[in-house]
């Protein structure tokens, strides 16, 4: 099962059974091509009946999954020239979030991005893609550059949320969060902002702000996890999935809700399968509305990205 997550298991027993027909016949030398193009077709349907009705819950496993392309995988798979530049100057680097300069199709651009770890040495040094207040100092440090030169930026936003420790809230981790919701609403430059996993409470927002917010299909975005939803609603951890349900977390959610702008097409059973098929999405989403971006002024793209997001939360009274 390494990889493959609970919901998925009749599909892996099917193309276990698929690789085992397959490794039988080219020891024995015998043609087996239409059994196993029956097998094929029925693991196919499996696989669109399952990826057709996630729960919310399953789709949030999927965001989580742990070979999901992170952002300088995606940097890597996009064939961008990237030079990372580092700290904030006033306190460390942060590891838990990449930034630096690019070329992404010929074009100069800035790029930032949360980073999580692959094992638990990476972990550690990515501190779990969660930021310190100086990450986000670091980002902000970049983004004025970005609007110094006249850089488009781009974001990848993939992060469980901020880090809640002492230490942070002693460096102001709010208060860094909240500068760079202002700031990034009035850069004079276009923002297309990339969500490719979790996008979690103030950590994901404080590189969230854009003219452009796009999300992976099975990525996912709310004010809080669903398990600290569910620890506050329910005093019950264990019924996340039932908080997942009701906060409305995924692309599809938040595409009618209008918080997103687009859903980028993801591989069957998520980036991770497919990792250079998901990249070249991907690039082609940042590409097309960078194009689009970069025919407005820049007052315009300042005003239309404030009414953007003061048109978010409107409500009417029954």
């Amino acid at each position: 099962m390494a990889g493959w997550l609970e919901f998925e298991k009749p599909l892996l027993e099917l193309e276990q059974r698929i690789d085992e027909l397959r490794s039988f016949a080219d020891s024995q030398n015998i043609d087996v091509a239409k059994e196993l193009s029956k097998l094929e077709v029925k693991a196919e349907d499996l696989r669109k009946q399952i990826y057709g009705k996630l729960t919310r819950w399953q789709v949030t496993q999927i965001a989580r999954h742990p070979r999901r392309p992170y952002t300088l995988d995606y940097l890597k798979l996009l064939d961008i020239d990237f030079t990372e530049l580092h700290g904030d100057r006033r306190y460390r680097d942060d590891e838990a979030i990449v930034a630096g300069l690019g070329y992404f199709n010929d074009r100069k651009v800035v790029i930032i991005g949360h980073q999580k770890g692959r094992d638990t040495k990476q972990n550690i040094q990515r501190n779990f893609g969660m930021a310190h207040p100086e990450g986000y100092r670091k980002a902000l440090r970049i983004m004025r550059l970005a609007a110094k030169f006249g850089r488009p930026i781009i974001t990848f936003v993939d992060t469980p949320g901020a880090w809640p420790g002492v230490g942070a809230e002693e460096r102001g981790q709010a208060e860094a969060i909240a500068v760079n919701l202002h700031e990034m609403s009035h850069l004079p430059v276009p923002i297309v902002v990339v969500v490719i996993g979790e996008g979690g409470s103030g950590g994901a927002l404080g590189l969230g702000v854009g003219d452009r917010v796009l999300m992976l299909e099975y990525s996912i975005y709310s004010v809080i996890s669903p398990e600290g939803c569910a620890s506050i609603l329910f005093r019950d951890a264990a019924r996340a999935a039932q908080a997942a349900d009701a906060m409305k977390i995924t692309a599809q959610d938040l595409t009618q809700l209008g918080v997103i702008d687009e859903i980028i097409p993801e591989p069957p059973g998520g980036a991770h399968r497919a990792p250079e098929v998901a990249a070249r999405s991907v690039g082609a989403a940042i590409e097309r509305h960078l194009s689009e971006l970069e025919s407005l002024s820049s007052v315009e793209l300042v005003r239309k990205r404030l009414a953007k997001f003061m048109a978010m939360g409107e409500f009417r009274e029954v």
